[in-house]
């Protein structure tokens, strides 16, 4: 299939083909016939990817911020590279749509193939779309333009915002903006039996769009109109529907509104308050959350559980529902704000229509159409020419086929950096079951075929190791059944989260003519080795003291679900219980986690992991997200034989011995890069796997310790 993406670095847009998504639990697979270009919101992001680095960062002062904090902790040269690799991914666009349905997953009972659905949220500007059962609603005639489905989104905008005003029958409502969102709204408020004054700095009314009046907004008199229309009372409510970077419409919703009334923001504007007006006639303001009640709820748009009706009559997904009824009751049509139509494949001409706009044509509604496309359901896609034929006997210096499962951030932005630079590594293959991720890591670093069916790594004879890095539970799944076919499997960590999962790795590995290597790098970092060289941690016991500034993660965050990212101290502990474990070099005889209780954080996110090894080293890690953002994130202080080696986030290292103290300084080096080019050194026979041993050992006793 084909999608379009911003490329954010140059503000240039970019028709990509990918693999087509696969269907999920919850979720339908939706064949797109028409798509609505955003005047506003993609015409900032548009207008913000033309710029230059200043001028980004001039607009941009929050993310300005985060990158200075994030220097504050990481190093500059670790920031920086970042930051650009951020810059470099793709960013898909899109968000309304129309099509019909061609698969449904388990869970989906109210959609049925072939039906033809208004979508938000995850339609994006791509010929197939996988969207939550939760954000579609079915249309149920054919007699109406299609095309004007594809406004659904706008048409949740509005409707929230004129549940949050609290709109009643029969009252005057301002709506301030005479955009595509201020016709819609105009048009809904009229077929609820409301009177519409609209405003704007120039006069964008359609005949088809029912006002009682239209007013300039910068005209001094427009309170005095408004008043000798509305029997000097005011409008009752105002939902202010503008995209404008100043405060003039706040200004005038407050000089228009009566006594007691709403305003409500549905728009993109400054939002400064003039205390005087909202204290004389005690206004309300209000800001409406996108298309409802379940916007930005990770249970609602992605796990498909609704708010029940009787404590939330419209949600995201109603309020779309309320759209099309509007529609198929013929108590509002949107056709006529249909102004372009341009071919999906053209879409670069629809971009420059809203940004730099040429020929200076007026425009309203936006769409993209899509035409049949044979090809858009394939599951793979060849990408560039294959590296070198394989051998299926390794060589010492042999180039590593590599066939990656799954394409999230830390793959994209730190994984395949590192594996690039190794010079280790070869992109073979890539799997996804959505489109979109294997689209955003093919642009940076291109494979020879992407596919959304991971069993085409299994059996590709040319690969030589598996790259795990999906969610979490799904890990032992993929380890298994790559080991079963003798393939070599790099897991991100953790292995798995429970320990019927963790004995039949242990059993498939000891099976398998295949490596087995956990993604736990701090082993392999330059200064954990120096501490080990220094103090012979490995010969002399040593204590140890680990504190993790982990950073606040909310409760519905993915890796917070224990049975899909099974909670923070397996997902991520096991990096410094692993960490400790190299540098003592003896069995680990016992861990203990015991939960700090802060109803204000997440239980297991804050936690103290006591250790005992064999050789009489004992341990003890902080783990928690309830320290500031300023504060370095991981410090390892490490004391034995009369000194202490103090390690701060891996940027520095100082040691204080019994004359002097000594500091050494490095970027941020947390060993990925050196873990990589050690399992390259185990594969061809160069080095062994004296790691995974430990791997084993430290997840059964984490899991063990979690329950």
């Amino acid at each position: 299939m084909k999608q379009l993406f911003l490329m954010v670095n140059d503000g240039s847009v970019k028709v990509i083909e990918t693999p087509a998504p696969t269907v999920k639990d919850n979720f339908v697979l939706v064949e797109t016939e028409y798509s609505v270009v955003s005047a506003g919101t993609e015409r900032s992001l548009a207008s913000f990817g033309n710029k230059n680095l200043l001028q980004k960062a001039m607009e941009r002062p929050d993310q300005v911020k985060k990158v200075f904090d994030k220097v504050s902790t990481d190093g500059l040269v670790n920031t920086v590279e970042s930051a650009f690799n951020r810059l470099k991914e793709p960013m898909p666009m899109g968000y309304s749509g129309v099509g019909k349905v061609i698969a449904c997953g388990k869970g989906v009972t109210d959609i049925s193939i072939g039906d033809r659905v208004a979508m938000v949220g995850q339609a994006y500007h791509s010929e197939i779309n996988r969207v939550n059962k939760n954000l579609i609603a079915r249309i149920s005639t054919e007699d109406e333009d299609i095309r004007q489905y594809a406004f659904c989104a706008l048409g949740g905008i509005a409707l929230e915002g004129i549940h949050q005003a609290e709109v009643i029958p029969g009252e005057t409502i301002g709506v301030v903006g005479l955009g595509l969102l201020g016709h819609i709204t105009a048009r809904i408020l009229n077929a609820y039996g409301c009177d519409v004054i609209a405003y704007d700095v120039v006069n964008k009314t359609l005949g088809s769009t029912p006002l009682k009046a239209f007013i300039k907004s910068n005209d001094e008199n427009a309170r005095d109109i408004t008043m000798s229309l509305t029997q000097s009372r005011g409008v009752d409510k105002v939902i202010i529907t503008a995209a404008a970077n100043s405060n003039q419409p706040m200004d005038l919703a407050a000089a228009i509104t009566r006594d007691k009334g709403i305003i409500c923001m549905i728009g993109v504007t400054q939002m400064n308050i003039d205390r005087r007006p909202y204290y004389e006639r005690e206004l309300t303001f209000k800001i409406a959350r996108s298309y409802g009640p379940g916007r930005y709820q990770s249970d609602y748009e992605e796990k498909g559980i609704d708010l029940p009706i009787g404590y939330v009559r419209f949600t995201e997904g109603r309020n779309i529902e309320e759209f099309v009824r509007l529609i198929n009751t013929g108590r509002a049509s949107f056709t006529d704000l249909i102004t372009h139509v341009f071919p999906f494949n053209d879409s670069p001409s629809a971009y420059e229509l809203i940004t730099t706009n040429s020929n200076n044509e007026r425009y309203i509604g936006v769409l993209l159409e899509y035409s049949t496309n044979t090809d858009k359901l394939k599951s793979r896609i060849d990408g560039r020419q294959p590296f070198k034929k394989k051998t299926h006997t390794l060589g010492k210096n042999e180039i590593l086929n590599i066939g990656l499962i799954g394409a999230g951030n830390f793959v994209k932005n730190t994984m395949l950096p590192a594996l690039k630079k190794t010079k280790l590594y070869n992109f073979r293959g890539l799997a996804t079951t959505g489109g979109m991720n294997a689209a955003q890591a093919n642009t940076s670093f291109p494979f020879e075929y992407s596919t959304n069916d991971y069993h085409e790594l299994l059996k590709d004879d040319s690969i030589d190791l598996v790259i795990v890095s999906t969610n979490h539970n799904t890990h032992a799944k993929f380890i298994i059944e790559a080991l079963e076919t003798g393939k070599h499997v790099y897991c991100e960590k953790p292995l798995c989260l429970t320990l019927v999962e963790l004995e039949r790795i242990e059993k498939a590995y000891l099976a398998s003519s295949g490596e087995l290597f956990c993604g736990m790098n701090r082993r392999y970092a330059p200064l954990v080795h120096k501490i080990k060289e220094t103090l012979s941690t490995d010969k002399i016991p040593a204590v140890y003291d680990y504190i993790v500034n982990a950073g606040f993660i909310p409760n519905d965050h993915w890796t917070q679900d224990e049975a899909i990212g099974g909670g923070r101290i397996i997902g991520e502990a096991c990096h410094f219980v692993d960490t400790i474990q190299f540098l003592d070099g003896s069995k680990l005889e016992s861990l203990n986690i015991t939960y700090a209780d802060n109803k204000a954080f997440p239980k297991k996110d804050n936690a103290l992991i006591r250790m005992r090894f064999v050789s009489g080293a004992v341990a003890n890690i902080v783990y928690t997200s309830m320290g500031s953002k300023k504060y370095p994130k991981e410090e390892l202080r490490v004391f034995s034989n009369g000194s202490v080696c103090e390690l701060n986030n891996y940027i520095s290292l100082r040691r204080y011995g019994n004359i002097k103290t000594k500091t050494m300084k490095f970027r941020q080096d947390k060993g990925i890069a050196d873990e990589y080019k050690h399992i390259a050194a185990v594969i061809t026979g160069k080095a062994k796997n004296d790691a995974i041993e430990d791997a084993f050992v430290s997840h059964r006793m984490i899991i063990e310790g979690m329950k």
